[in-house]
């Protein structure tokens, strides 16, 4: 199959984006707003095609432990829920991360806390950057903001996860797996080999161990000092994730006195704010982050360097916010502007608000 374009959701994307990579494994259980997910997925059969295993599990728990018997064995495999089953998912989140086992993880975000609301949200920023499950791990987090970016990460998580042989995760909110626009797909890739994975990645578990060596995956170590080794190893891959895989997207931003820090299907909304208050010729920036960890921290230093304030703007109450002042400490002020309850600003609101915190008068 050589590449196409098609005109789908983002949650659609992504399923047709894991078939083209030649992801081995999908394990997921149904919930609002990404069902479509796995829908699309028994829809496409792609067991027939590409061989690849589509089950649906009892639940998220299942689910992501399914996942971790997949990723011991050195497949590519991945699974898909919203902010309640990630919820549930983080134990085993935290035992692949400290197996050091690649997977792909996607969080639809939808609104909480609880069950919450099945309108999209992104208040999982804290579960997701901070960790979620027990002990000092990250994973690598991606936030995509269009339906291009939905199936193009899924290549990009992969990649990222074997390459650093920890989870990433494809962290949306409810618009960008709900909307639909035009989306080139991939050329297919062929399932990668037994032979290829016991030769890529010689950790795994391949069925046929050496007796005299056997390769053992666990998250479990009884003796402290070698815990707090492992520990050690996995802070050094943090700090290279951190120094070589940050991205984020600046716009507007060599002569802006105000920056705006946004995310997701939001950094839309708020280009449209910022073309509006340059019209009014209040000169605003944007800075995207597309990995949520790592952190652009140093990029946002740098543009905040010559402006006057920063707004962040989130589907929250305010969390992201805190790493941007982190980002910043005291040299300018940071204000947050957020909607909760899966309510979704217009351009106009950000714009007020704005205009409000720092007490703008436009021209």
């Amino acid at each position: 199959m050589k590449a196409e374009v098609k005109l789908m959701k983002g949650n659609e994307a992504i399923a047709r984006a894991a078939i083209r990579y030649g992801a081995d494994g999908y394990f997921g259980y149904p919930i609002t707003p990404q069902s479509e997910v796995l829908e699309t997925l028994e829809a496409e059969m792609p067991w027939e095609t590409t061989g690849m295993v589509v089950l649906q599990a009892e639940s998220e728990v299942a689910s992501i432990n399914m996942v971790y018997g997949g990723a011991a064995a050195g497949k590519a495999v991945m699974t898909s829920s919203s902010s309640p089953g990630v919820s549930l998912m983080q134990e085993g989140i935290s035992y692949l991360a400290a197996s050091e086992l690649p997977a792909l993880i996607v969080n639809v975000m939808r609104g909480g806390p609880g069950l919450g609301t099945i309108q999209p949200s992104q208040a999982d920023y804290f579960q997701a950057t901070k960790g979620g499950g027990h002990g000092d791990y990250h994973i690598i987090v991606l936030a995509p903001s269009t339906v291009q970016e939905m199936a193009d990460f899924v290549a990009l998580g992969f990649d990222l996860a074997f390459k650093y042989r920890t989870p990433a995760m494809i962290m949306a909110d409810g618009v960008v797996g709900q909307m639909m626009e035009k989306v080139v797909l991939p050329e297919q890739r062929p399932r990668r080999t037994n032979e290829q994975i016991a030769r890529e990645c010689p950790w795994a578990l391949t069925g046929k161990p050496d007796s005299r060596k056997p390769n053992i995956i666990t998250s479990l170590e009884l003796d402290s000092a070698i815990m707090e080794k492992n520990n050690e190893r996995f802070q050094e891959t943090y700090r290279r994730i951190q120094e070589n895989e940050v991205r984020y997207e600046e716009r507007f931003t060599d002569d802006a006195e105000y920056l705006i820090v946004a995310f997701g299907s939001v950094a839309r909304i708020c280009l449209k704010a910022i073309e509006d208050a340059r019209k009014k010729g209040i000169k605003v920036g944007l800075i995207r982050p597309i990995t949520l960890w790592p952190f652009p921290y140093k990029e946002i230093a740098r543009v905040a360097e010559h402006t006057k304030g920063i707004l962040c703007v989130e589907l929250n109450a305010g969390q992201m916010v805190e790493d941007v002042r982190l980002a910043v400490g005291d040299k300018v002020p940071v204000r947050h502007f957020g909607r909760m309850g899966g309510i979704v600003p217009a351009p106009q609101e950000v714009l007020d608000a704005l205009e409000h915190d720092f007490h703008i008068n436009s021209l």
